[in-house]
């Protein structure tokens, strides 16, 4: 069965073999990508893996900060990232319940203050991240429980709300 382009069935099936095993939900994401040394052309690029094919994303810092502004900037990723992962979870939780949406859009902003950046100060690069969702296809009520679960249950907003720990590996050639 599909509600709000969610194959619940799918996501059922998967669900009940985690409930088996918990391993089962342990899933690795990985990238890797090249930073351009050739002047003018975009800065980074990874071909991201997924279960129907491979996907080019490039990013560049804009003029201001050294780059040529011909794609996003690895801070915008970071939005769209947290902005889908919230969308896909709001609408999976939405289908779980049995409630078909009619229109859900999702922002995510932020203000990037780039004086650590620029080695200019120790100031937080970015203090908070807005999430903003518009949805219909229930009543107030519904879709606010929805926004609650959609925010306990989004990996995206887990990494912004809980220290993770990050390791570094440097490998010369």
């Amino acid at each position: 069965m599909e509600l709000n382009n969610v194959f619940l069935d799918r996501a059922m099936e998967f669900a009940g073999e985690a409930k088996k095993d918990k391993t089962t939900a342990i899933k690795t994401k990985r990238i890797v990508g090249s930073w351009n040394l050739e002047p003018g052309n975009v800065q980074f690029s990874a071909v991201l893996e997924h279960s129907s094919g491979k996907t080019l994303v490039e990013a560049d810092a804009p003029p201001f900060l050294g780059g040529n502004g011909q794609k996003p900037d690895p801070v915008q990723y970071c939005l769209f990232g947290l902005a889908a992962c919230f969308a896909q979870t709001f609408a999976s939780v939405a289908a779980e319940k049995g409630v078909k949406l009619t229109g859900l859009s999702v922002a995510a902003e932020n203000k990037v203050n780039l004086s650590a950046a620029l080695g200019l100060g120790s100031e937080p690069p970015i203090e908070s991240v807005k999430i903003s969702i518009i949805a219909s296809g229930a009543d107030k009520s519904k879709l606010s429980e929805i926004e609650g679960l959609a925010r306990e249950r989004c990996p995206g907003v887990y990494c912004l709300t809980h220290p993770i720990k990050l390791e570094t590996e440097l490998k010369t050639e």
